[in-house]
């Protein structure tokens, strides 16, 4: 009898095993080694989930929830988040290979965005329309938009599904969450959080599954109405496909090719720590890392040896180390591919300039060195390529119009980074690059509050922010007369 834990599926408000008993092998990177046993959706798991998410929105208990008790269950489960923050955190370090310190604050801030749309809930409001018929009163519902699709990639899966989950709850709706293949045990450990807050069955269910069947069959499934998705653009392709058959309202985001641009006034420490920050936290597996760093010509060698200089004393390391500043990738696949980018840049001409390789002290384990590489042009593999971990692609400039030419000579935009004192520059750069979010002298912050997304391949829609709480519903329009008069016969034209 094996000792490895075992996560199901939670469908219907119960723990249950797929249908036709599939499991895979959950990998901890620091290791390489198995870890634990998760149980994968097949097509009839999905459609289970489906028809419970359908059952709860029009049937069941929580079509007769006000807005107020939603926000109040949300209000419970951000507690139960945050009480539980070590133990999801370090679930999710094992099963990602993310630093245990990011992974357990990043948990216990996600409450905060359960939080903001709990107080939401009762905030979603119709008008009534001062409209041009005579005896006529019409007015607006803003309805749940039905069974929502949620899909999470392994990266920050607390965050981003909360992003997902908390705007769809409070707007009424009910949510089949489907997690990564790559690392889902943290969402199924989250169900039983679900499941103490008391949210009646069906409404939130969590399944894991690979894109096809799973992520097919929920993605065009006749009865979900609208698809979160947060990936990369070929799957957010196949799900483009997938909802022409169901109409589903659709959200993307989808990672990016992020510039941080450094100007000759920057303030040299903040610069030099947000380049760290924004390609080396979280191991580089950041959808906005930095990871084409522009700087002007006369601050580019102090720059780029300060950037070395603080690499060089990285902490490399079992993720689960509080004192570690950096673990490994999530997949063998992802390391191959760096690998792969990086010779292939340094066969360009690109001169590394410090890592480029595996860490000598490990003999087990998917660790990548933090990576700089000093490149002449944007033709370099690793400047074009979403690299997805610990690599950074410098480039020299000489003057604003060039910077802001190279930020936008990419195919994404979702992040960018502006380092500089002058306020008038930072307003007039930040307003050119396309992208969805700007940084100014920080990088990578972010809140409930304000809204997430991108511009061209990075996706569309957005999350978090107050407006996307009505992206979860439908306006519905009611029309009422108040003549005391018949309707007219209708072929009697007056």
């Amino acid at each position: 009898m094996s000792d490895k834990p075992v996560y199901e599926l939670y469908i219907d408000g119960e723990f249950c095993a797929a249908r036709d008993g599939a499991v895979l092998d959950s990998i901890n990177p620091a290791t390489g080694e198995t870890w634990a046993r998760v149980a994968v959706a097949g097509e009839a798991d999905v459609n289970r989930a489906v028809a419970a998410a359908q059952r709860a929105l029009y049937e069941g208990p929580w079509a007769a929830t006000t807005a107020t008790q939603r926000g109040k269950l949300l209000y419970r489960l951000a507690e139960l988040v945050a009480a539980n923050a070590e133990r999801l955190g370090d679930i999710e370090t094992t099963d990602s290979g993310k630093l245990a310190r990011e992974t357990r604050a990043q948990t216990a801030y996600v409450g905060d965005y359960y939080r903001y749309y709990a107080g939401l809930a009762d905030k979603i409001q119709g008008a009534t329309l001062p409209i041009d018929k005579p005896d006529m009163h019409v007015y607006t519902l803003r309805e749940p938009i039905g069974v929502v699709a949620a899909v999470v990639p392994w990266n920050a899966q607390m965050f981003l599904t909360a992003t997902k989950l908390a705007p769809a709850l409070a707007a009424g709706n009910t949510v089949v969450l489907k997690a990564s293949e790559d690392a889902p045990a943290p969402m199924l450990e989250f169900a039983r959080l679900v499941d103490q807050a008391g949210f009646p069955p069906g409404v939130i269910n969590v399944i894991n599954g690979y894109g096809e069947p799973c992520g097919r069959a929920l993605t065009a499934h006749p009865d979900v109405a609208r698809v979160a998705f947060t990936g990369g653009p070929p799957a957010a392709r196949r799900i483009i496909e997938n909802t022409a058959n169901n109409f589903a309202v659709v959200s993307l985001e989808l990672g990016g090719k992020s510039p941080m641009l450094v100007f000759d006034d920057a303030d040299i420490d903040g610069a030099v720590n947000g380049i760290i920050a924004g390609n080396f936290g979280a191991t580089g597996q950041s959808c906005v890392a930095g990871s084409r760093v522009f700087i002007h010509e006369r601050i580019y060698d102090e720059i780029l040896e300060r950037v070395c200089d603080r690499a060089a004393r990285i902490n490399i390391g079992d993720p689960l180390d509080l004192e570690v500043d950096m673990g490994p990738l999530a997949t063998r696949r992802q390391l191959d591919h760096i690998t792969e980018a990086v010779a292939a840049s340094a066969a360009q001409g690109a001169q590394i300039l410090h890592g480029g390789k595996q860490p000598e002290q490990f003999d087990r384990g998917w660790y990548f060195e933090p990576t700089v590489i000093a490149c002449a042009d944007q033709n370099v593999r690793t400047v074009q390529e979403e690299m997805f971990g610990p690599v950074l692609s410098a480039l020299r400039f000489r003057e604003e119009e060039e910077a802001i030419a190279y930020a936008n000579d990419t195919r994404f935009g979702l992040g960018a980074g502006v380092f500089t004192r002058d306020v008038a520059r930072a307003l007039r750069v930040s307003k050119r690059i396309r992208s969805g979010i700007v940084w100014v002298n920080t990088y990578r912050a972010i809140s409930p509050i304000s809204p997430f997304g991108g511009y061209k391949q990075s996706g569309y829609g957005r999350e978090a922010g107050i407006d996307v709480i009505n992206d979860y519903t439908r306006t519905k329009a009611v029309w009422i007369s108040t003549s005391q008069v018949p309707m007219a016969d209708p072929f009697i034209m007056r």
